[in-house]
């Protein structure tokens, strides 16, 4: 976001914005344009008007100028772009909100989230998320039960952007929501909590119709830290997807899962080079003895990484004594 500095200034800008009077749409657009490369605070006012233009493409070149700047002046300016019956000013508004930091202009934007569109509801939302505004809690709780999936997800990030402890059943009930999208942002959200609440709601994940919500969940364990997340994951060490087991194996080494130890050695002859390499990975991570073995066999592995993995988990057992 630019603020203003006056060596920066590139024009003075009541004599630029006097063009946004002028007849010529082109005009008017190239006004916009050298009003934003003012940087100045005091063309705000002016691109706020701009963006209420009867020409689309002054409108749309408003929409965009405006994501230069920050504050609550902008974000209702840009909340007017919202509600533009051309997609790509309204989009355009909804980008220059997302890139909003002051924590000024959610006031602007917190009555956006229950209007009647659900677009300008997910892009409200969108913004407050980089906001991180406290007050937009309440309202993205609220919003989870949104009957369009975009809002729903980008409520479900507000939730995780703000990290709220009493959040975390809302986001657990998230990870059940018909959209995929949403329960991906609510596996994805609950990473922020190192609770045995979390971890069982990003455990329950794990059986998701969708490969890529059960590789987040996978992931998620791992962040969450509970260690008795380990069984679950070592559970889907067998998913049709290998992402998933990926994810999963890296979890269990993160965790440090001893009973993980048996699965991880089996994983060591899969066939994809890059499923060995985490089982070895992990392998190391964890340090139990019994996968010296295993991982010694792995060194005419015609994989160099898996190699040099192998190699590198076998001296963490030896440095660990095992």
């Amino acid at each position: 976001m630019a603020s203003f500095d006056p060596f920066e200034a590139f024009g003075d800008v009541a004599e630029i914005a006097a063009d946004l009077a002028s007849p010529d749409a082109s005009v008017r657009r190239l006004a916009v344009i050298a009003l934003a490369e003012t940087s100045s605070a005091d063309a705000v006012a002016h691109l706020a008007v701009a963006i209420g233009d009867e020409a689309r493409e002054v409108r749309l070149q408003a929409a965009r100028a405006l994501g230069e700047f920050d504050g609550r002046e902008v974000a209702q300016a840009l909340a007017h772009g919202l509600l533009d019956a051309d997609g790509e000013v309204a989009d355009a508004a909804s980008d220059s909100l997302a890139e909003l930091r002051d924590i000024d202009a959610a006031a602007a934007l917190l009555p956006l989230v229950t209007v009647p569109r659900a677009f300008v509801r997910a892009a409200a939302f969108r913004a407050l998320k980089a906001l991180r505004a406290p007050a937009a809690l309440a309202p993205a709780v609220t919003a989870l039960a949104d009957t369009d999936a975009e809002v729903r997800g980008q409520a479900v990030s507000v939730i995780g952007y703000l990290k709220p402890a009493e959040a975390v059943p809302a986001l657990i009930g998230a990870v059940a929501d018909p959209s995929a999208r949403v329960r991906l942002a609510a596996v994805n959200a609950l990473c922020f909590a190192r609770t045995t609440e979390a971890a069982r709601g990003a455990a329950a994940a794990l059986h998701d119709a969708d490969w890529e919500v059960r590789a987040a969940a996978a992931e998620a364990l791992g962040r969450i830290g509970v260690a008795s997340a380990a069984a679950p994951l070592v559970a889907v060490l067998g998913d049709a997807f290998w992402q998933v087991r990926q994810k999963a194996a890296q979890s269990l080494g993160k965790l440090r899962a001893r009973e993980a130890v048996v699965a991880l050695i089996a994983l060591l002859d899969h066939d994809l080079p890059s499923l060995r390499k985490e089982a070895a990975a992990a392998l190391g991570e964890i340090g139990d003895p019994r996968a010296r073995t295993a991982l010694a066999a792995r060194a005419p592995d015609g994989d160099p990484d898996v190699r040099k993995t192998a190699a590198w988990a076998l001296g963490r057992i030896d440095s660990a004594g095992g």
